[in-house]
């Protein structure tokens, strides 16, 4: 027992755990939207382009989460700005993430010294989370389930149909811009916890595994909040004893989790395939 709860002695770790699964529960929550709006492709281009400024950041002395939030806000009105004229959403993003994460890529080939938190914004570093980190997480996640408990319904058939959510109502364009700020908060949030190169994974598949397991949506944000939660949490538990980066090992692990999913659901339909329909039975009877 001693030896189970080693990890659970250092502060650090203790601090790793809890903005881990708040990075979980919320990056599984807003997946559901992302994935059922097939916004994947914004999610992955918006984490590149806030590395820019978290470039232009670092290289001003601001604060990390000031000018990354600044910039991945203007970055996501932007994107929407060029969506409403004539231009396609998938282009905007190429034009836009694309352009941003240059500007970081020509910074870094400028001034070649590097910071622990800029490296963290590339390739995460939750063990070495502060409590500023910590704080900033928790508050983005409350302030984040709060607008999704709010505008549920708006949400709901925004998501689905953009062309009954404007028959019933609903301000389509609002609803865009509010989740895009939405889904630049939660990249700026949890940057430093995945980084760049793994933050998406935590977004799209503890929401693949919900959708393989439910097709009602509630259930799916329950379902892939708690598993984005629970497998960062032993995804962290787990890297601190085989010695590898914490961020690898929540994607890996969710990974793993989604292969078997994946595989069981399979079974069941074939199972079910051959089940004799109840017509069949009774035929025979």
């Amino acid at each position: 027992m001693e030896f189970l709860l080693k990890p659970f002695q250092y502060e650090f770790f203790g601090r790793a755990m809890w903005v881990g699964m708040m990075a979980g529960l919320l990056c599984g929550v807003m997946g559901v939207y992302i994935t059922t709006r097939r916004m994947s492709y914004i999610a992955h281009g918006l984490s590149h382009a806030i590395l820019g400024g978290a470039v232009i950041t670092y290289v001003l002395g601001f604060n990390f989460y000031i000018g990354s939030g600044i910039w991945g806000f203007g970055t996501a009105l932007l994107i929407q700005y060029l969506t409403g004229r004539k231009i396609y959403s998938d282009a905007a993003i190429g034009i836009v993430t694309t352009a941003s994460f240059a500007l970081g890529v020509a910074v870094i080939s400028t001034y070649r010294s590097f910071t622990q938190s800029f490296e963290a914004a590339l390739f995460g570093n939750v063990l070495g989370i502060t409590p500023t980190d910590l704080w900033v997480v928790t508050a983005v996640t409350v302030l984040l389930l709060s607008l999704v408990f709010i505008f549920y319904r708006p949400l709901l058939f925004w998501c689905f149909d953009r062309e009954v959510a404007k028959v019933h109502g609903v301000p389509v364009f609002a609803m865009d811009t509010l989740f895009a700020l939405m889904m630049a908060t939660l990249l700026v949030a949890t940057l430093q916890v995945l980084g760049v190169t793994l933050i998406i994974s935590a977004v799209v598949i503890p929401a693949s595994i919900a959708r393989l397991l439910s097709n009602r949506f509630g259930t799916m944000m329950l379902l892939s909040g708690g598993l984005g939660a629970a497998i960062a949490f032993v995804g962290i538990y787990i890297s601190y004893y085989f010695d590898i980066a914490s961020g690898a090992s929540v994607v890996l692990l969710s990974t793993l989790v989604f292969s078997l999913v994946l595989a069981w659901t399979r079974y069941q339909q074939r199972q079910k395939r051959y089940l004799p329909s109840p017509l069949h039975t009774e035929k025979l009877q």
